[in-house]
């Protein structure tokens, strides 16, 4: 299922400091200004960190080498290196089926520049002394990688001397050190290796990009409210009498029980946000939080989401709604996993449904704009709670990441 959107919402094509390469034309999706910090304090580069997906079948390969060598979201121990590679190689043949059943590829990439630009220009009207907002999009195992688009911002004039403010913004709204972490680790990687020396300016000052963080936002009120809407309109769909008994499945991708029992917020974070929606629609529907996407035999977090339904359904309960709670658009775990897999292979797909994803929601990015605003008015790096190991972690590339951008001064 290929997204193409309207013309007047597609983004337009980067004017950069100096002509780009066909590769680097591809990363960046709104216009480019000329970064000066001579006034005011912008411009800002809003940075929207996920995971990423494929945007063709033949991506496929290279983004499961990514994952399955990550420790950080698939911890592996000490054969990593070796167990990782084996495992993308077997698994990428029936990966491709299944992007290619959805389109041929994750929109996932088309989502988030759509976000991050439209995002970017609610910013440059609610908060033009930090203007203008250059929305970039970085994927920690997709086009465009993190070390791809810090080039790019370098090259469009942050950093080296001239200085700049860059936010990075994660778009997994509840913080697990397997995602957000690990996006934030890869990140700091980059920067130490592309901006690991002062860059002085002419005044003597450091003109290295200045970065603070959006490291978690599981409550915020419109994120609250944009799945609320998307959860009532699909409610419509089932008769009126039968309208308040439909069990809501709030569905998050599962963790390795060796990460939960280190300590790791996520779960709590997740629970926090249902509880919230939950609030919001007052209670109305019973409700369970599931968990998916569950990969190698160790154990991981449950129940799972496919398994529940069966459960249900099992128990006579058919009228279930699927809420993928913890994604902020469609890609593969939504569009196969649910729609294909989970729906599909119920045998009750006219009374299991599932609530549409977030994607272009209107109020789900003016709550992107307002919660960055916020943020980049509160002048602080990072949220209290992201200075705070895990009470198992044992990563010392963590403790580094961490303590680098609680020291960032903005």
């Amino acid at each position: 299922m290929a997204l193409r959107l309207p013309a007047a919402m597609r983004p337009l094509r980067p004017h950069r400091l100096a002509k780009p390469s066909a590769q680097q034309a591809r990363w960046l999706a709104t216009p480019v200004h000329p970064v000066t910090q001579d006034s005011g304090r912008g411009p800002t580069a809003m940075v929207f960190l996920n995971m990423g997906g494929p945007s063709t079948t033949d991506e496929v390969g290279d983004f499961l080498s990514r994952l399955f060598s990550d420790g950080d979201l698939i911890p592996l121990g000490r054969l990593q290196g070796y167990i990782g590679p084996l495992l993308s190689k077997r698994r990428t043949p029936k990966i491709q089926q299944q992007y290619a059943a959805i389109g041929g590829g994750s929109p996932i990439r088309k989502w988030s520049e759509h976000q991050c630009a439209e995002m970017c220009k609610i910013l440059d009207k609610i908060s033009p002394e930090t203007a203008p907002h250059m929305p970039y999009v970085a994927f920690r195992y997709a086009n465009p990688l993190t070390e791809d688009m810090y080039r790019q911002m370098l090259a469009d004039g942050f950093g080296n001397g001239r200085g700049g403010r860059a936010v990075a913004f994660t778009q997994y709204p509840q913080y697990s050190c397997s995602t957000t972490g690990s996006s934030l680790n890869e990140l700091w990687k980059w920067r130490q290796r592309l901006e690991g020396k002062a860059a002085l300016r002419n005044d003597g000052t450091d003109g290295t990009i200045k970065w603070s963080v959006i490291d978690r936002w599981p409550t915020h009120p419109g994120l609250v409210e944009a799945f609320a809407q998307n959860i009532e309109a699909k409610l419509l769909e089932y008769p009126e009498e039968r309208r308040n008994k439909v069990v809501l499945l709030f569905s998050a991708h599962s963790l390795p029980m060796s990460v939960v029992n280190r300590g790791d917020p996520y779960p709590a974070e997740v629970a926090a946000t249902v509880h919230a929606v939950m609030q919001r629609l007052g209670n109305a529907n019973p409700w369970r939080l599931c968990w998916q996407s569950q990969v190698g035999p160790q154990p991981w977090l449950g129940p799972q989401t496919s398994t529940s339904v069966e459960d249900y359904i099992a128990k006579g309960q058919k009228d279930l709604l699927l809420i993928p709670i913890a994604f902020t658009s469609d890609h593969i775990e939504t569009l196969y996993e649910l729609d294909k897999e989970v729906i599909g292979e119920s045998g009750h797909a006219d009374t299991v449904k599932r609530v549409e994803s977030l994607n272009g929601s209107p109020v789900f990015i003016q709550a992107l704009a307002d919660l960055a605003k916020s943020h980049l008015d509160s002048r602080v790096p990072c949220s209290t709670q992201m200075g705070l190991r895990c009470p198992g972690c044992k990563s010392e590339r963590c403790a580094e990441s961490k303590k680098f951008f609680a020291s960032q001064q903005v």
